[in-house]
C-alpha cells in the first residue's frame, strides 16, 4: 500500500496534482517572498505550474498576491517565468 501523497492546487490554472509537479513560492516570516526549490522553506506557500501560461495567469489574477497574503511585485512575476523557463530546458 503506498502512502500519503500530497494534493496542491496551482494558483494560476487552479489544476490539482501532487505537490512535487509544482513550483512554490513561500512567504518568509519577514515578508519576503522566493521561489523555493526544496519545497521546504518556512513560511506560508503558495504552488504554480511550471508551465508560462500558468505563472501569467497567475500574474493577470493576482493569484500570489491573494495566496501569500502580501504585495507580490511585477519583478517576482518576471522571475518566476524566468525560473519556470529554464526548468523546462530548450524547447523544440
Amino acid at each position: 500500500m503506498k502512502g500519503h501523497i500530497p494534493e496542491r492546487t496551482c494558483v494560476g490554472c487552479r489544476r490539482k496534482a501532487p505537490k512535487g509537479q509544482f513550483v512554490r513560492v513561500a512567504r518568509a516570516p519577514g515578508g519576503g517572498v522566493s521561489i523555493d526549490p526544496t519545497g521546504r522553506s518556512p513560511g506560508r506557500g503558495a504552488y504554480v505550474c511550471p508551465r508560462e501560461g500558468c505563472v501569467r495567469q497567475a500574474r493577470k489574477r493576482r493569484a500570489l498576491s491573494r495566496a501569500l497574503r502580501v504585495e507580490v511585485d511585477e519583478g517576482f512575476y518576471d522571475e518566476l517565468l524566468r525560473y519556470v523557463l529554464r526548468l523546462r530546458g530548450p524547447q523544440d
